[in-house]
């Protein structure tokens, strides 16, 4: 299990080289908020980690996705992450497949996460269990689970220890990794290990439960050395 965790800015990936893989994001903009693509280029090069990029919760622009999935590619990004803010099992075939061809075709060794929103029920988008074989089907890299409304509830508040252990296993079945998300936090990690996720995504966590404020080192430490 690898700790991820997504500073939106240089001074906070500083601060954050305790994870395994840095993840830059805009959390303005949203769960998976896109940043600015030299914030991508300045973390790559300021680390020697993986560096994660998110590129926003889109609804069905496969033509958006693709461009921005490129985009991210070529700033540096190890790891480009998209979140389906939509439903229907065939525009989200056509947006991941996009994706994946526009990482992919260029960059065949980096990795493409498809996200889907653990709290799809309240936000009418397309399910966790929908999405990860469309996801294999393409050749996705990672699927994996946040919450898409960012009001303190958890993952675990809409998925039980149960559900995201049968998402996992569905992922390693078909080859794919999985990752969690979604307001988690330290009381979670029993949980979290014994579902054994490829990786584990963090912001509120460590910058003390508010994903507005600002990552604090001491608890990306703490929380990696939990991790192990």
């Amino acid at each position: 299990m690898r700790l991820l965790v997504s500073p939106r800015d240089v001074e906070e990936a500083k601060r954050s080289g305790a994870a395994d893989i840095i993840d830059v994001k805009r959390p303005a903009e949203g769960s998976l908020g896109a940043n600015f693509p030299w914030i991508i280029r300045a973390v790559k090069d300021l680390s020697d980690k993986p560096v994660s990029a998110a590129i926003g919760d889109f609804d069905f622009r496969p033509g958006g996705a693709a461009l921005a999935a490129y985009g991210a590619a070529h700033a540096g990004a190890d790891y480009v992450k998209i979140g389906l803010m939509f439903d229907g099992a065939k525009r989200a075939e056509e947006v991941i497949g996009a994706v994946v061809r526009a990482v992919k075709d260029e960059f065949p060794e980096k990795f493409v996460v498809i996200a889907a929103y653990s709290d799809y029920e309240r936000l009418g988008t397309i399910s966790p269990f929908v999405m990860s074989p469309l996801a294999a089907a393409a050749g996705a890299d990672v699927a994996m689970v946040d919450t898409g409304r960012k009001d303190g509830k958890s993952t675990f508040e809409f998925m039980n220890e149960e559900e995201l252990a049968e998402f996992a296993g569905m992922n390693a079945a078909a080859g794919m990794q999985t990752a969690l998300a979604g307001s988690l936090c330290f009381e979670h990690i029993p949980a979290l290990k014994r579902i054994n996720p490829d990786i584990i995504g963090v912001r509120g966590m460590v910058c003390g439960g508010n994903r507005n404020s600002t990552i604090q080192e001491d608890l990306v430490i703490r929380l990696a050395r939990m991790v192990g």
